[in-house]
């Protein structure tokens, strides 16, 4: 985000450097001698690759938050957890009575040896008519009537069977098992209710995963193409994931693990103007909170070829920012010049400004346009871009 706050007294002197700069140049001291010129720090633009970041208000939102229901009704007779713990998957989190199951499973067996019983009987009985009919003593629809009978015992055998597999799956059911780790909510029904499979009534509690986390934000739509540019320019089109995040919390502090870039959104929110986009970041000891506001940083983004100059060499006058440079007469020259985004250490400037250039970035305020200085060399360095 640019700031274009300026030093107040860059502001308040912009109009005596347009109104007066050749009569200040050539004023004299006193006793009729002439000024010498005044003393300045410049340095040699340079174009460097440039760290660029983005900074977001986020929301955190748990990786995973699922309702353990139950599966089949019955009497809950114990829960197998503390409320609010950390439990593992496939857990046993609650008991349901099991005797009715138990007593439905064994009718399923009984029925299942019953079943197979008629298809061995079924069985004989084919294979005696085949073996008559051959003879020439029996007739074709005797033949055909066990064949069919046969066909309708096997069918009977795997109808029991699959009702044998419903049973003992009922019957499993009574154990309430946990289908992810995470932490538990409190319990929805206590022990000794009565509790069904449909409705609030099988709600028995819920399991939050917070690790890792989801880090939800939004960006513009402007700065989603400058994101988009910036990562064609680089690494031949490096794929979005390959951004990281930084979260800071609310007081400042930085938190130690960085997070990747799952998700953006394909469409614009016609309320806000925004795309939306989530990162992943580890949470192993569940200092991120869902619902927690953070801030969110996206880096691993670079500004080739960037010109960064420090925020004291710009100055507002009533055509907008300028800087001086040094010809190479030895004397200022106004430059004006389009700001981009700021940095720790300057501005991005998009023109007016080139590689080679030498800008003046102290002593401004001394400086008249076409007046020459004396000039001492300084070092200026890019730093990360915000």
């Amino acid at each position: 985000m640019i700031r274009t706050n300026f030093p107040a007294a860059a502001i308040s002197l912009s109009a005596a450097l347009f109104l007066g700069p050749v009569a200040a140049a050539n004023a004299q001291q006193p006793g009729g001698g002439q000024a010498p010129p005044p003393q300045v720090t410049v340095t040699r633009i340079e174009a460097k690759s440039v760290p660029v970041t983005y900074s977001y208000a986020a929301r955190i939102s748990a990786f995973r938050e699922v309702q353990v229901r139950a599966r089949v009704g019955g009497i809950l007779l114990k829960r197998n957890f503390t409320e609010g713990a950390q439990i593992k998957a496939d857990q046993v989190l609650f008991e349901i009575d099991p005797a009715p199951f138990e007593a439905e499973l064994a009718r399923a067996k009984a029925q299942l040896q019953q079943a197979q019983a008629q298809l061995s009987q079924a069985k004989r009985d084919a294979e005696r008519a085949l073996q008559l009919f051959a003879r020439g003593a029996g007739s074709e629809k005797s033949r055909d009537d066990a064949i069919a009978a046969k066909e309708l015992a096997e069918a009977s055998v795997a109808a029991a069977r699959a009702q044998v597999q419903t049973a003992q799956l009922n019957l499993d059911y009574t154990h309430v098992r946990a289908p992810i780790g995470g932490i538990t909510s409190l319990e929805q029904v206590p022990e000794g209710s009565l509790i069904g499979t449909s409705g609030d009534s099988g709600l028995l509690t819920s399991i939050t995963q917070l690790d890792p986390v989801y880090v939800n934000f939004a960006f513009a739509d402007r700065e989603g193409a400058e994101i988009r540019r910036l990562l064609k320019a680089q690494n031949e089109g490096a794929p979005a994931k390959d951004l990281k995040v930084k979260i800071a919390f609310g007081d400042g502090e930085v938190y130690e693990h960085e997070g990747t870039i799952d998700f953006t959104s394909s469409s614009i929110d016609t309320e806000t103007g925004t795309l939306q986009a989530r990162a992943v970041v580890k949470n192993p000891d569940h200092r991120l909170v869902p619902g927690q506001f953070v801030r969110a940083t996206v880096t691993g983004l670079t500004l080739n070829e960037a010109i960064v100059i420090p925020e004291a060499a710009v100055m507002q006058g009533p055509q907008g920012q300028f800087v001086y440079t040094i010809n190479g007469s030895g004397k200022a020259e106004v430059r004006p010049v389009q700001l981009d985004r700021q940095t720790e250490g300057g501005w991005v400037v998009s023109s007016g400004l080139r590689a080679g250039d030498r800008l003046v970035t102290e002593g401004v305020i001394k400086v008249r346009p076409g007046a020459p200085v004396t000039a001492s060399a300084s070092t200026h360095t890019n730093v990360a871009v915000k």
